[in-house]
Protein backbone atom coordinates (compact mmCIF):
# COMPACT_ATOMS: atom_id res chain seq x y z
CA UNK A 1 0.00 0.00 0.00
CA UNK A 2 1.36 3.55 -0.86
CA UNK A 3 1.67 5.93 1.65
CA UNK A 4 0.33 9.22 0.88
CA UNK A 5 2.86 11.83 0.38
CA UNK A 6 3.52 14.51 3.36
CA UNK A 7 2.32 18.40 1.75
CA UNK A 8 5.33 20.25 1.57
CA UNK A 9 4.90 23.79 3.77
CA UNK A 10 6.02 27.35 2.23
CA UNK A 11 6.23 30.31 4.65
CA UNK A 12 7.95 33.06 3.34
CA UNK A 13 9.73 34.57 5.88
CA UNK A 14 12.43 32.04 5.34
CA UNK A 15 14.98 32.91 2.58
CA UNK A 16 14.80 31.24 -0.82
CA UNK A 17 11.20 29.61 0.48
CA UNK A 18 9.97 28.38 -2.65
CA UNK A 19 13.11 27.17 -4.12
CA UNK A 20 12.91 23.20 -3.23
CA UNK A 21 9.73 23.17 -5.31
CA UNK A 22 10.19 25.23 -8.38
CA UNK A 23 12.66 24.72 -11.19
CA UNK A 24 14.38 27.87 -11.08
CA UNK A 25 15.30 30.02 -7.80
CA UNK A 26 13.20 34.18 -7.66
CA UNK A 27 15.36 36.42 -9.40
CA UNK A 28 14.00 39.18 -7.39
CA UNK A 29 13.10 38.63 -3.33
CA UNK A 30 11.92 41.61 -1.47
CA UNK A 31 13.77 41.82 2.30
CA UNK A 32 12.49 43.34 5.52
CA UNK A 33 9.03 44.51 4.42
CA UNK A 34 6.62 44.08 7.06
CA UNK A 35 3.86 41.84 7.03
CA UNK A 36 4.61 41.22 3.19
CA UNK A 37 7.16 39.66 0.56
CA UNK A 38 7.40 39.72 -2.81
CA UNK A 39 8.69 37.31 -5.41
CA UNK A 40 9.84 37.55 -9.29
CA UNK A 41 9.98 34.20 -11.07
CA UNK A 42 11.16 33.42 -14.25
CA UNK A 43 10.21 29.20 -14.94
CA UNK A 44 10.47 26.69 -17.96
CA UNK A 45 7.33 24.40 -18.32
CA UNK A 46 6.62 22.96 -15.16
CA UNK A 47 4.38 21.31 -12.34
CA UNK A 48 5.01 22.32 -8.64
CA UNK A 49 3.76 19.57 -6.01
CA UNK A 50 1.10 20.02 -3.57
CA UNK A 51 1.92 22.45 -0.79
CA UNK A 52 0.36 24.61 1.73
CA UNK A 53 1.16 28.09 2.32
CA UNK A 54 2.05 29.92 6.44
CA UNK A 55 0.84 33.17 4.75
CA UNK A 56 -2.15 34.57 2.31
CA UNK A 57 -0.61 33.93 -1.23
CA UNK A 58 -1.00 35.92 -4.72
CA UNK A 59 0.21 35.46 -7.83
CA UNK A 60 0.00 37.64 -10.90
CA UNK A 61 1.08 36.99 -14.19
CA UNK A 62 3.41 39.31 -16.28
CA UNK A 63 4.08 40.34 -19.54
CA UNK A 64 6.78 39.31 -21.79
CA UNK A 65 8.09 39.68 -25.24
CA UNK A 66 9.04 36.21 -25.17
CA UNK A 67 6.29 34.88 -23.74
CA UNK A 68 2.86 34.56 -25.06
CA UNK A 69 -0.64 33.87 -22.89
CA UNK A 70 -0.05 30.51 -21.03
CA UNK A 71 -2.97 28.16 -19.70
CA UNK A 72 -2.54 25.21 -17.20
CA UNK A 73 -4.12 23.67 -14.31
CA UNK A 74 -4.74 24.68 -10.49
CA UNK A 75 -5.92 22.76 -7.63
CA UNK A 76 -7.30 25.15 -4.68
CA UNK A 77 -8.53 23.48 -1.51
CA UNK A 78 -9.52 20.12 -3.54
CA UNK A 79 -10.60 22.06 -6.61
CA UNK A 80 -9.60 21.48 -10.33
CA UNK A 81 -9.86 24.04 -12.88
CA UNK A 82 -8.06 24.86 -15.95
CA UNK A 83 -6.42 28.26 -16.55
CA UNK A 84 -5.97 30.32 -19.64
CA UNK A 85 -3.93 32.90 -17.55
CA UNK A 86 -3.77 36.36 -19.70
CA UNK A 87 -1.00 38.81 -18.43
CA UNK A 88 -2.12 40.24 -15.03
CA UNK A 89 -4.72 37.47 -14.23
CA UNK A 90 -4.09 36.81 -10.52
CA UNK A 91 -5.20 33.98 -8.16
CA UNK A 92 -5.56 34.20 -4.54
CA UNK A 93 -4.39 30.88 -2.45
CA UNK A 94 -5.30 31.36 1.47
CA UNK A 95 -2.68 30.66 4.40
CA UNK A 96 -3.46 26.64 5.25
CA UNK A 97 -5.22 25.74 2.02
CA UNK A 98 -3.66 22.90 -0.47
CA UNK A 99 -3.13 24.20 -3.58
CA UNK A 100 -0.81 22.60 -6.66
CA UNK A 101 -0.32 23.93 -10.21
CA UNK A 102 1.22 23.55 -13.74
CA UNK A 103 1.89 25.48 -16.40
CA UNK A 104 2.46 24.80 -20.25
CA UNK A 105 4.88 27.22 -21.06
CA UNK A 106 7.56 29.01 -19.87
CA UNK A 107 6.59 32.26 -17.88
CA UNK A 108 7.04 35.04 -15.85
CA UNK A 109 5.21 35.52 -12.49
CA UNK A 110 5.40 37.27 -9.02
CA UNK A 111 4.06 36.08 -6.07
CA UNK A 112 3.16 38.52 -3.00
CA UNK A 113 2.56 36.65 0.58
CA UNK A 114 0.38 38.84 3.36
CA UNK A 115 0.86 37.54 7.03
CA UNK A 116 -2.91 36.72 8.39
CA UNK A 117 -2.64 39.13 10.83
CA UNK A 118 -1.88 42.30 8.70
CA UNK A 119 -5.94 42.03 7.44
CA UNK A 120 -7.15 41.08 11.04
CA UNK A 121 -5.35 44.22 12.13
CA UNK A 122 -6.49 46.30 9.22
CA UNK A 123 -10.03 44.82 9.68
CA UNK A 124 -10.34 45.15 12.99
CA UNK A 125 -12.69 48.43 13.04
CA UNK A 126 -14.90 46.51 10.00
CA UNK A 127 -15.36 42.32 10.74
CA UNK A 128 -14.36 40.21 13.50
CA UNK A 129 -10.61 39.92 13.28
CA UNK A 130 -11.67 35.85 14.32
CA UNK A 131 -14.05 35.53 11.21
CA UNK A 132 -11.78 36.57 8.28
CA UNK A 133 -11.43 34.32 5.65
CA UNK A 134 -10.36 34.78 2.37
CA UNK A 135 -12.12 33.33 -0.42
CA UNK A 136 -9.56 30.92 -3.15
CA UNK A 137 -9.58 32.50 -6.23
CA UNK A 138 -8.27 30.90 -9.45
CA UNK A 139 -6.31 32.74 -11.89
CA UNK A 140 -9.13 33.51 -14.53
CA UNK A 141 -9.58 37.02 -14.70
CA UNK A 142 -7.78 40.50 -13.82
CA UNK A 143 -7.44 42.87 -11.09
CA UNK A 144 -6.06 45.86 -12.41
CA UNK A 145 -5.71 47.50 -8.36
CA UNK A 146 -3.76 44.35 -7.25
CA UNK A 147 -1.49 44.56 -10.48
CA UNK A 148 -0.91 47.84 -10.61
CA UNK A 149 -0.03 47.20 -6.24
CA UNK A 150 2.39 44.32 -7.62
CA UNK A 151 4.06 46.19 -10.56
CA UNK A 152 4.56 49.38 -8.18
CA UNK A 153 5.96 47.21 -5.59
CA UNK A 154 8.54 45.48 -8.17
CA UNK A 155 9.71 48.78 -9.03
CA UNK A 156 10.30 49.59 -5.26
CA UNK A 157 12.69 46.45 -5.63
CA UNK A 158 14.29 47.19 -8.65
CA UNK A 159 15.31 50.76 -7.48
CA UNK A 160 16.42 52.85 -4.73
CA UNK A 161 14.27 55.83 -4.21
CA UNK A 162 13.37 57.93 -0.44
CA UNK A 163 10.17 57.01 1.49
CA UNK A 164 10.30 53.15 0.03
CA UNK A 165 9.14 51.80 3.95
CA UNK A 166 6.64 54.95 3.48
CA UNK A 167 5.70 53.49 0.50
CA UNK A 168 5.28 50.16 0.93
CA UNK A 169 3.12 50.35 4.22
CA UNK A 170 0.33 52.28 2.20
CA UNK A 171 0.35 49.90 -0.49
CA UNK A 172 -0.24 47.04 1.67
CA UNK A 173 -2.67 48.55 3.75
CA UNK A 174 -4.31 49.55 0.35
CA UNK A 175 -4.27 45.89 -0.64
CA UNK A 176 -5.64 44.53 2.40
CA UNK A 177 -8.23 46.62 2.37
CA UNK A 178 -9.55 45.90 -1.66
CA UNK A 179 -9.02 42.14 -0.41
CA UNK A 180 -11.31 42.47 2.92
CA UNK A 181 -13.94 44.48 0.30
CA UNK A 182 -13.60 42.10 -2.64
CA UNK A 183 -12.28 38.78 -1.76
CA UNK A 184 -13.44 38.04 2.00
CA UNK A 185 -16.05 35.82 3.31
CA UNK A 186 -17.60 38.55 5.13
CA UNK A 187 -18.81 41.51 3.90
CA UNK A 188 -17.04 44.13 6.03
CA UNK A 189 -19.85 47.23 7.97
CA UNK A 190 -19.35 50.58 7.09
CA UNK A 191 -16.67 52.64 9.18
CA UNK A 192 -18.02 54.88 11.92
CA UNK A 193 -14.80 57.34 11.27
CA UNK A 194 -15.70 60.83 9.49
CA UNK A 195 -14.82 64.63 9.72
CA UNK A 196 -10.92 63.62 9.66
CA UNK A 197 -8.11 64.02 12.35
CA UNK A 198 -8.84 66.28 15.04
CA UNK A 199 -7.07 69.19 15.78
CA UNK A 200 -5.16 68.15 18.99
CA UNK A 201 -3.71 64.53 17.12
CA UNK A 202 -2.72 66.40 13.75
CA UNK A 203 -0.84 68.75 15.51
CA UNK A 204 0.90 65.96 17.29
CA UNK A 205 1.54 63.92 13.97
CA UNK A 206 2.89 66.67 12.39
CA UNK A 207 5.00 67.45 15.28
CA UNK A 208 6.25 63.94 15.05
CA UNK A 209 7.24 63.38 11.62
CA UNK A 210 9.12 67.07 11.86
CA UNK A 211 11.20 65.56 14.83
CA UNK A 212 11.54 62.47 12.77
CA UNK A 213 12.17 63.57 9.14
CA UNK A 214 15.75 61.98 9.05
CA UNK A 215 14.58 58.75 9.59
CA UNK A 216 12.55 56.92 7.63
CA UNK A 217 9.30 57.24 8.55
CA UNK A 218 6.71 53.91 8.36
CA UNK A 219 2.63 54.67 7.83
CA UNK A 220 1.87 51.99 10.92
CA UNK A 221 4.58 54.21 12.72
CA UNK A 222 3.07 57.34 12.42
CA UNK A 223 -1.13 55.92 12.86
CA UNK A 224 0.40 54.20 16.29
CA UNK A 225 0.17 58.01 17.66
CA UNK A 226 -3.19 58.84 16.73
CA UNK A 227 -4.40 55.09 18.03
CA UNK A 228 -6.27 54.20 15.06
CA UNK A 229 -5.47 51.63 12.42
CA UNK A 230 -2.98 52.39 9.32
CA UNK A 231 -6.03 52.65 6.79
CA UNK A 232 -8.25 54.70 8.65
CA UNK A 233 -5.15 57.16 9.33
CA UNK A 234 -4.22 56.92 5.85
CA UNK A 235 -7.79 58.27 4.75
CA UNK A 236 -8.28 60.58 7.70
CA UNK A 237 -4.47 62.19 7.07
CA UNK A 238 -5.26 62.75 3.17
CA UNK A 239 -9.03 64.54 4.12
CA UNK A 240 -7.42 66.84 7.06
CA UNK A 241 -4.27 67.46 5.07
CA UNK A 242 -5.65 66.87 1.42
CA UNK A 243 -2.40 64.70 0.15
CA UNK A 244 -1.50 61.55 1.73
CA UNK A 245 1.35 60.98 4.58
CA UNK A 246 4.16 60.20 2.30
CA UNK A 247 3.44 63.89 0.28
CA UNK A 248 3.52 65.43 3.18
CA UNK A 249 6.62 64.23 4.45
CA UNK A 250 8.37 64.96 1.39
CA UNK A 251 7.05 68.34 1.17
CA UNK A 252 8.41 68.30 4.89
CA UNK A 253 11.74 67.55 3.83
CA UNK A 254 12.10 69.79 0.90
CA UNK A 255 11.06 73.14 3.05
CA UNK A 256 13.83 71.91 5.68
CA UNK A 257 16.68 71.50 2.79
CA UNK A 258 15.96 75.29 1.65
CA UNK A 259 15.94 76.40 5.20
CA UNK A 260 19.23 74.85 5.89
CA UNK A 261 20.28 75.65 2.05
CA UNK A 262 19.69 79.16 3.04
CA UNK A 263 20.78 79.47 6.96
CA UNK A 264 23.55 76.51 7.65
CA UNK A 265 26.90 76.03 6.31
CA UNK A 266 25.80 72.65 5.79
CA UNK A 267 27.06 71.19 2.35
CA UNK A 268 24.75 69.79 0.26
CA UNK A 269 25.31 65.76 0.81
CA UNK A 270 25.22 67.08 4.92
CA UNK A 271 21.37 68.63 4.32
CA UNK A 272 20.40 65.49 2.26
CA UNK A 273 20.82 63.39 4.96
CA UNK A 274 19.55 65.58 7.48
CA UNK A 275 16.49 65.41 6.18
CA UNK A 276 15.91 61.87 5.01
CA UNK A 277 17.13 61.50 1.66
CA UNK A 278 19.79 58.73 0.90
CA UNK A 279 22.28 61.03 -0.56
CA UNK A 280 22.75 64.52 -2.53
CA UNK A 281 21.32 63.03 -5.93
CA UNK A 282 18.05 61.88 -4.44
CA UNK A 283 17.17 65.59 -2.68
CA UNK A 284 18.50 67.04 -5.97
CA UNK A 285 15.98 64.41 -8.06
CA UNK A 286 13.29 65.55 -6.00
CA UNK A 287 13.81 69.03 -4.95
CA UNK A 288 14.07 69.77 -9.06
CA UNK A 289 10.93 68.16 -9.56
CA UNK A 290 9.09 70.14 -6.57
CA UNK A 291 10.90 73.77 -7.51
CA UNK A 292 12.17 73.48 -10.87
CA UNK A 293 15.80 74.28 -9.72
CA UNK A 294 18.31 72.51 -8.06
CA UNK A 295 19.32 72.87 -4.76
CA UNK A 296 22.78 74.35 -6.09
CA UNK A 297 20.90 76.50 -8.21
CA UNK A 298 18.42 77.61 -5.25
CA UNK A 299 21.22 78.08 -3.49
CA UNK A 300 22.97 80.20 -5.60
CA UNK A 301 20.00 82.19 -5.89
Amino acid sequence: MKLPQPVSIIDYRQVNAANALLPQPSILSSSGWSDIHLELYQQPKFEIAEHKHTMHVIACGLSSPYIEDSSGERWLDGKLSKETRSTGDIAIIPANVSHRCNWNTSVQFMVLALEPILLKNIGQDWVNPDGIELIPQFMSKPDALIQSIFLTLKDELESDRIGRQLLVDSLKTVLAIHLLRNYCATSPRLSSYSDGLSSAKLALIIDYIDEHLHQDLTLTEIAAISQISPYHFLRLFKQSMGITPHQYILQRRINKAKYLLQHSKLSIAEIAVKVGFCDQSHLTRYFKRMLGVTPKQFWQA
